[in-house]
């Protein structure tokens, strides 16, 4: 594993890319309706990487088709924009998306309740939110991975959801998936040290029940759902470890 670490000068350049991931993934959650296509979504992006003259960080990313992840209710993370995918009322709609600037990508996701009324599936979200929260809390320069993945997994078992096992949080920067591998559970104590100029990204991804934690793959051989179907939340920040703590790059949002 060889971890890339920024000087800060290029964690500078690296900001805007996060700030401009940060602008998109909220144009398009917050574009989220009843009878939208999840296609719809992913013109957002290409219009928005038109008009600033940046790149879409997933689009053609191992063969990825679209421009954003646009993943519903038990899909995890994945999920492929199409004109055919309406969106419901009451339906989690979890967009990820980064950006490319500069040489360097952000990473970052929400999770929109739809007119969920549903008091368990709003606990669900607003757990997920906790776990990104408890995550950064425990980034800093001398933490080990562990101790931050034991924080995720800490406030989702509190709460009596589960924590996905097979894919996880990574560090990201010249490319959107680089090392380290940043587990969403994890021992205290355990796993690489963080310092100074590393950029991570944390993202939970909760599940409503303990055996969603494992997951398979749609056919379509991208799209990752919970084994049992239970639904899932998706939150995400790009963060980089700093001298005294840790910086969100993926910021500003209405979570944490």
């Amino acid at each position: 594993m060889k971890v890339d670490v920024k000087t800060k000068a290029e964690i500078g350049r690296m900001r805007e890319a996060c700030r401009m991931s940060a602008e998109i993934r909220d144009i398009c959650a917050n574009a989220v309706a009843p009878g939208m296509t999840t296609g719809e979504i992913d013109d957002l992006v290409v219009e928005y990487c038109r008009r600033h003259g940046v790149s879409a960080s997933f689009f053609n990313y191992e063969g990825f088709p679209g421009h954003i992840c646009v993943s519903l209710n038990d899909e995890v993370i994945h999920g492929i924009p199409s004109r055919d995918r309406v969106i419901m009322p009451g339906d989690l709609v979890k967009t990820d998306v980064g950006i490319c600037k500069n040489g360097f990508h952000g990473d970052t996701s929400r999770t929109v309740a739809l007119g969920v009324m549903d008091a368990e599936t709003l606990r669900l979200v607003e757990t997920t939110k906790a776990c990104l929260k408890a995550g950064i809390a425990a980034c800093g320069p001398g933490v080990h991975l562990g101790d931050v993945g034991y924080a995720i997994q800490k406030v989702a078992e509190d709460a009596g959801f589960g924590v996905v096992r097979d894919w996880i949080g990574h560090g990201v920067g010249r490319t959107v998936h680089e090392d380290p591998e940043v587990p969403n559970y994890g021992k205290p104590g355990t796993k690489l040290v963080l310092r100074p100029g590393m950029t991570i990204a944390i993202e939970p991804m909760i599940t409503m029940t303990k055996r969603g934690e494992r997951t398979d793959v749609l056919s379509n051989g991208w799209t990752v759902v919970t084994r049992d179907r239970c639904l899932s939340a998706h939150f995400e920040h790009t963060v980089a470890i700093t001298d005294d703590g840790c910086e969100v790059l993926t910021l500003p949002a209405d979570y944490p």
